[in-house]
């Protein structure tokens, strides 16, 4: 048991109980009466004693009975309670988890069966623990704990920093709200050291080292974060893992979509759809494709059973053996054959049944997951090279309609003559081509390898630079998405730099600066390495074929219909560049609500974090227009399609990468406080003693 104010209830005792005592020591005045008989005589002398000053008290049930009211009352002030959740320390940094996961319907509602979010069961048991803090009060004010509130997804955000208002704390917790993105954690701990308090030794602060007592982490999660065990927790005295959700949660979710035209007849158009499943039995479900709202197709899938793992036997010392890890979800695919040669928004939905039964599919974020296929069309491309073996190589397997081979003079020749508007892409290797207005890039779409294009829109060239690594690159663009680069070392690198102003955005950075850019100005768009790749171990990596595919495809489906654009991902951001004339852009989001949106000077526009997921689109007024639309709007598609998040049962341990944490049960224990009870015992006590008055004073 504890007691959250007992200097109060003190204090309160030392000066409410002797003022008690005293009124029953006073002794009355009373005036001389004379009387006819010596029976009263009695009476008198027993109230003369009773009232007599610094006499021993004579049992008195009224006194009893007003002592016990007096204490109860004074406990109650004194807050005394069970504590159901520990609450060490002064110092608490609570991270609550509001990814995609934390909204499986598997909870329990306090007070009934109904079934709520891990979200809502989450926030629930985190504003129980700021109850129970210790306040503040004018005897113990530097006694008073605090907290701050941290909620993550992909990203991090404070939402509340230390402090120990519990007001300002259970507001802060009930404004969270879920979003449709996987969990990452180590922003979310990157930010608590940021707002430690920090200890001053010879004049230099340290990061990291608190003023008092060391926090302790209390994390809400359901376990399923992508980079836990990178997390290493720095500041904190303990961590506290509080896990909500089922171990043995159900969940069927679409895991990958994607959508690809045959190599002979462009027309034939197939999308795959991974679906993973967390139920230890096999289920059967429908699949439904519709193309433009318009259903197209309905298949049956059927996803075997996620397998159970046996108990491990005890090791030979007689220890128990250590819980065996899960086993990973189950997963089963369709594949849609369809003849579409028009462009359009593909979307995919599982009809799991149950009548939204959480038994049955206890996360609907990841039933349903979109794809924008462009018009059956090959691209026609050409290679402006002296010579390039690795390039010609990643080309030979894209289902290009026509490949052309020239030498620098030749596409010089045929740029000079205007043929060269018959080529969707244009990939120059080691070579610019010449232009009347001194731009380095004319009209198109290029892809340039081992140069660096200039003019007022371009890039500056800094000359040759000493060997570099790749050390980031944006995971959310379409070239890039799915590359991993770590592996790639290029021998002798490119110093380029973006001038300010320039519409130019870095793909992936390098060492010693920028190594892939994206060049736009109003009639160009280029994907620029401005390195030699012959000089670097990349073209010797896979992920070299899968960049040049992409960004052909990118560059392509740019020109062939510019208002198919990239997939998202939630958390990511959506930027895009609209055409010239465009004015007005507005977003509309999944749920119909609108967004104005800024328009840059070179007409770029950005919105995010995106949240949900689902179809997004951007229309705006004025003549601009995307060649062959027929309306000035583009379509944005968000999908979750993660593994891990739609792996949804609860983790019994959390792998850090400092320790391994395990859950804490009593997490879900309130406390009982004590107070209200003794109140109550205080009022019917109160009540006895007007009784037994009453009965002493009139009969």
């Amino acid at each position: 048991m504890t007691w959250l104010t007992p200097w109060v209830g003190a204090i309160a005792a030392a000066v409410a109980v002797p003022t008690l005592l005293i009124l029953y020591f006073l002794k009355l005045r009373r005036r001389d009466v004379e009387v006819s008989t010596t029976l009263l005589w009695k009476k008198a002398i027993q109230d003369l004693q009773a009232n007599a000053p610094f006499q021993r008290l004579r049992k008195n049930l009224l006194l009893l009975l007003q002592l016990i009211v007096l204490g109860a009352a004074l406990f109650a002030l004194a807050q005394p309670q069970f504590k159901g959740m520990a609450t060490t320390g002064q110092r608490h940094i609570i991270l609550i988890d509001r990814s995609a996961s934390m909204q499986s319907l598997d909870e329990t509602a306090s007070g009934g069966p109904r079934a709520v979010q891990r979200l809502d069961a989450a926030k629930q048991q985190a504003i129980e623990l700021v109850e129970s803090l210790r306040e503040s009060n004018a005897f113990q004010r530097d006694k008073a704990d605090e907290a701050m509130v941290i909620a993550f997804d992909s990203t991090a955000e404070v939402v509340a920093n230390f402090t120990s208002d519990k007001g300002a704390l259970t507001r802060a917790i009930e404004g969270i709200e879920a979003r449709d993105s996987i969990s990452f954690m180590e922003e979310a701990m990157r930010l608590a050291q940021a707002h430690a308090p920090r200890r001053v030794v010879e004049g230099q602060a340290i990061e990291g080292l608190s003023l008092a007592e060391p926090a302790t982490i209390h994390l809400w999660t359901d376990g399923a974060i992508e980079d836990a065990d990178r997390v290493l927790p720095t500041i904190e005295k303990d961590v506290k893992y509080h896990a909500v959700g089922l171990e043995g949660a159900i969940n069927l979710g679409i895991t990958s979509i994607r959508a690809e035209r045959d190599f002979e007849n462009p027309n034939r158009l197939s999308v795959y759809v991974s679906i993973s499943s967390t139920d230890p039995s096999a289920r059967t479900l429908d699949v439904e494709l519709a193309i433009d709202g318009v259903v197209a197709g309905v298949k049956s899938v059927t996803v075997p059973g996620v397998a159970v793992l046996p108990a491990p036997a005890p090791t030979e010392d007689g220890e128990a053996a250590p819980p065996p890890e899960r086993s990973s979800a189950s997963t089963s695919g369709v594949v849609f054959a369809l003849n579409q040669p028009e462009g359009g928004v593909i979307t995919t939905r599982l009809r799991t049944g149950g009548d939204d039964d959480p038994r049955v599919d206890a996360l609907r974020v990841d039933d349903r997951a979109s794809i924008i296929v462009p018009p059956a069309k090959r691209l026609a491309v050409a290679l402006v090279t002296r010579g390039s073996l690795f390039i010609e190589a990643a080309l030979q397997g894209l289902p290009l309609a026509r490949l052309v081979t020239y030498t620098p003079e030749q596409f010089q020749t045929e740029m000079d003559q205007g043929r060269a508007t018959q080529f969707d892409v244009v990939i120059l290797d080691s070579w610019l081509p010449r232009t009347s207005a001194g731009e380095t890039l004319p009209p198109g779409r290029w892809l340039v390898f081992n140069a660096v294009p200039g003019g007022t829109l371009g890039l500056a060239d800094g000359g040759e630079g000493e060997s570099a690594l790749f050390v980031d690159w944006a995971r959310d663009h379409p070239v890039m998405r799915g590359l991993v680069l770590d592996n790639a070392v290029i021998a002798r690198s490119r110093r380029v730099t973006i001038p300010d102003g320039n519409p130019i955005a870095v793909l992936a950075m390098t060492s010693v600066g920028p190594g892939i850019a994206e060049l736009i100005t109003p009639e160009a768009r280029a994907i620029v390495v401005p390195f030699n790749i012959a000089e670097s171990t990349w073209p010797f990596d896979v992920s070299f074929v899968v960049f040049t595919a992409s960004a052909v495809t990118y560059l392509g489906a740019d020109i062939s219909d510019p208002s198919v654009r990239r997939m998202l991902r939630p958390g990511g951001i959506l930027a895009d560049q609209l055409p010239p004339g465009a004015t007005e852009p507005v977003l509309v989001e999944p749920d119909q609500r609108e967004t104005s949106l800024v328009l840059a000077p070179d007409r770029r526009v950005t919105f995010g974090p995106i949240r949900r997921v689902g179809l997004y689109q951007i229309r705006w007024s004025g003549a601009g227009t995307d060649p062959g639309a027929i309306r000035p709007l583009r379509t944005y598609s968000a999908n979750l399609t993660d593994a891990s998040e739609s792996d949804i049962r609860a983790h019994p341990r959390l792998v850090l990468a400092s320790r391994t944490v395990a859950a804490e049960n009593e997490g879900r224990v309130k406390d009982r406080r004590l107070w209200p009870w003794l109140l109550l015992v205080a009022l019917l006590v109160l009540m006895f003693e007007w009784y037994v008055y009453n009965r002493k004073v009139y009969y």
